[in-house]
This record gives C-alpha cells, structure tokens and sequence, in this order.
C-alpha cells in the first residue's frame, strides 16, 4: 500500500500542517470537515505538497523529518516555490 505525506497550507492563517495518509483526498475533506483538533481551528486548507512513500514506515519518517528544524525550512523553501507571489 503507498502512502502520501502532505503539507496542507491554511487559507486564512498564516499556519501549515504536515501529515501522512494512505488516502490523500479522505484526509484532505476530514481536515476541512473539522475532525481533526488542531486543524479544526484554521479551516480551511489547500494541499500545497505531496510525495508519495512506499510503506507507513518511510512516511512516517519523512513527516518526522518535515516536522524537524531542517524539515520546516525545506517546507519554506516548498511554499515559496509552490505559491504565486
């Protein structure tokens, strides 16, 4: 089974959130549907990035990796490239 890690941007905030899923489009909707606590708060999100992972352990490691210091400036380094000025 793949998996998808994913940087979702708020529309409204100035926030991000990284998570994994093995159903890209299902998380998105519970994401915006408020089911998710920390989300719930800044709804609603865009789907900014995607990589696919081959298994829930490489996923995991990589939303980690997305979630450290290093991993948050790459995500800067994503969005800037990704969205209009």
């Amino acid at each position: 089974m793949k998996y998808w890690i994913y940087i979702l941007k708020s529309i409204d905030h100035d926030k991000t959130y990284v998570g994994f899923t093995n159903d890209l489009e299902r998380r998105l909707v519970e994401h915006n549907s408020g089911k998710s606590t920390y989300t719930n708060k800044f709804k609603p999100w865009k789907l900014v990035y995607k990589e696919e992972a081959a298994d829930r352990l490489k996923a995991r490691k990589r939303e980690r990796y997305f979630k450290s210091s290093a991993g948050r400036k790459k995500i800067k380094i994503i969005l800037n490239y990704n969205l209009p000025t």
